[in-house]
């Protein structure tokens, strides 16, 4: 497989175009998705962000449903993989099968489903851990190696990723490294029940909801060129930093949780995806320029799986999300005079 290069017909895009284009798919997806509004966004910044996001909650919340209609809007390679206990990684990236030819017989390489730009990872964790891994490589370069051979990923290229808590059944939980190569973590929550109502019209009638192209793998990559060109103050950046920093049990700025209940904060990665995802909700917004609020919006969903609780941790039953609002809460946004 070669890479593919992807050039838009107007590689350079305004802010305001930017952000109509967001508009459009979010309102696209909402024609299928009822509520869900932040998880549709955030699900979005992270494709925008060229990242991979993990979705978690019980069955029947509509992970899947999500991740296939953002397919439909976005006109792009979809692959869906269905994750269970005797998946193999070669049914992943797929493997090397004897061919014959007028020449004789040779190996050729067969690509498993990973070759698509936009890949479900359907119940991940209900594999197993060497299944998982085969997942790494992918995630972090963009390519796949098998029998001594790499094979680039055409851009652009994410994983979209839906897990079952762990308290149930037939579950293994995901390796450190392999979490902290989603850039979000996103809770699918339990609709309202106006939502419900709407849900029932909608799946109980005679009309399937359906939806449109509104952008293609093109425009994706000449919206991420764009996210990555927003400037960013430098007191932004260092607050971004300083969250990061206050994961950590043994820095000055971590709360009385974190010192407590936290084994290791979280990575580089999570002040990164703060900085990211930072500029992207700024765009998203009709702002060329990141705010403390824009990092304070997303430090739950790039934070929440960097965070290592401890064994007390765990046993009392405190939760990422509430180390993370306290370390929110313990460091104060910088003063620009």
């Amino acid at each position: 497989m070669t890479e593919q290069a992807i050039e838009p017909a107007a590689t350079r895009l305004s802010p305001e175009e930017f952000a109509d284009r967001a508009r459009a798919i979010e309102r696209e997806v909402g024609r299928v998705i009822v509520g869900q509004h932040a998880l549709v966004r955030q699900t979005l910044i992270v494709m925008l962000a060229n990242g991979h996001a993990l979705l978690e909650g019980v069955p029947g919340l509509g992970k899947t449903l999500l991740v296939r209609t953002m397919a439909e809007v976005l006109d792009c390679a979809f692959n869906r993989i269905q994750f269970t206990p005797d998946l193999m990684p070669a049914d992943i990236v797929g493997t090397n099968i004897l061919i014959e030819e007028e020449g004789g017989r040779q190996f050729r390489f067969q690509p498993g489903p990973i070759f698509a730009n936009l890949v479900l990872a359907d119940e991940i964790n209900r594999a197993t851990p060497k299944t998982q891994s085969a997942l790494l490589e992918a995630m972090q370069e963009q390519q796949v190696s098998v029998a001594r051979q790499r094979y680039k990923l055409d851009p652009p290229f994410f994983v979209l990723a839906t897990q079952n808590p762990l308290e149930m059944e037939g579950t293994y939980p995901l390796p450190e490294a392999q979490l902290d190569r989603f850039l979000f973590k996103l809770w699918v929550p339990f609709p309202a029940e106006e939502d419900l109502i709407a849900i029932m019209d909608r799946t109980t009638g005679a009309e399937t909801a359906t939806v449109e192209h509104v952008a293609s793998g093109a425009d994706l990559v000449a919206m991420q060129r764009l996210a990555r060109s927003v400037p960013i103050a430098p007191h932004v950046t260092a607050y971004a930093v300083s969250l990061l920093s206050a994961t950590h049990p043994d820095n000055e700025r971590a709360p009385g949780l974190v010192r407590e209940y936290v084994r290791y904060g979280g990575s580089p990665r999570g002040a990164q995806a703060l900085v990211l995802a930072g500029k992207i909700g700024a765009l998203m917004d009709g702002r060329y320029n990141v705010a403390i609020d824009d990092v304070r919006e997303v430090a739950l969903p790039a934070l929440r799986h960097r965070v290592i609780r401890n064994f007390e941790g765990e046993a009392e039953g405190i939760t990422p999300d509430a180390i993370i609002r306290s370390v929110l809460d313990a460091v104060p946004p910088p003063r620009v005079d």
